[in-house]
């Protein structure tokens, strides 16, 4: 799958796709990320993305020209879909993940400033999405997130593919707790079940615990008998 990160950032990401799953993905050929500098599709000596808003009001917005052409060259002669990363969009969660990471391709945009003009919004962008109801900088960090989310479930990316079925929000709820060696730290034992070698007492015990946590956590994933909603 291809990734295009288009930002006036780009060094932010250096890091971020040097480390860990991301890293391994791109040097076997699952993911190929690249990153776009708005920049350099701009016209003036100063490099300019952004102006004031029309109308009046406080900041800056990003101009339409230096995004269109950045959005245009991403595409090339193909397609791919095109992610507006805004504290106004839809709320990022597994499905949406789930969704891009059965795309060939994703533009991903990161805003900043008040916004970006509404012509890129109505006649270039698919989708606006957010990561939470709050604000930050900008969408970098947003689409570091959304990368990350998505990477994981490419076919190849992870070690043992059933780590990403087995996840919280995978079948609709979060994950059970998880123990490890030793069996009592500070007097503070391991669940005896654990350590039984029962497999089948074990998983069922994972999904009660799974449930219990939901219903505890986030009480608006599961149905109104409790079970994680379909």
């Amino acid at each position: 799958m291809r990734f295009d990160i288009i930002t006036i950032f780009p060094e932010l990401f250096a890091g971020v796709l040097e480390c860990g799953i991301i890293r391994r993905a791109r040097q076997a050929g699952v993911a190929d990320i690249r990153v776009v500098n708005l920049r350099d599709f701009t016209r003036d000596r100063h490099r300019s993305v952004d102006d004031r808003p029309y109308g009046g009001g406080e900041g800056m917005v990003f101009m339409p020209g230096p995004l269109f052409e950045a959005i245009e060259y991403c595409r090339g002669t193909g397609g791919g879909r095109v992610i507006l990363l805004t504290p106004q969009g839809r709320r990022w969660n597994q499905a949406m993940a789930e969704s891009v990471a059965g795309l060939e391709h994703a533009i991903l945009i990161c805003g900043r400033y008040e916004g970006i003009d509404q012509r890129v919004i109505d006649h270039m962008v698919d989708e606006e999405v957010s990561i939470g109801d709050y604000v930050l900088s900008g969408g970098e960090i947003p689409a570091m997130a959304v990368v990350d989310s998505v990477v994981r479930l490419l076919p190849g990316a992870l070690g043992n593919e059933s780590s990403a079925r087995n996840e919280s929000f995978a079948a609709g709820m979060l994950d059970f707790p998880q123990y490890t060696r030793p069996p009592v730290f500070r007097n503070l034992p391991v669940p005896e079940v654990l350590l039984s070698g029962d497999h089948e007492k074990i998983a069922r015990w994972r999904k009660e615990q799974a449930l219990e946590k939901t219903r505890r956590i986030r009480p608006e994933l599961a149905g109104s008998d409790g079970a994680p909603k379909p």
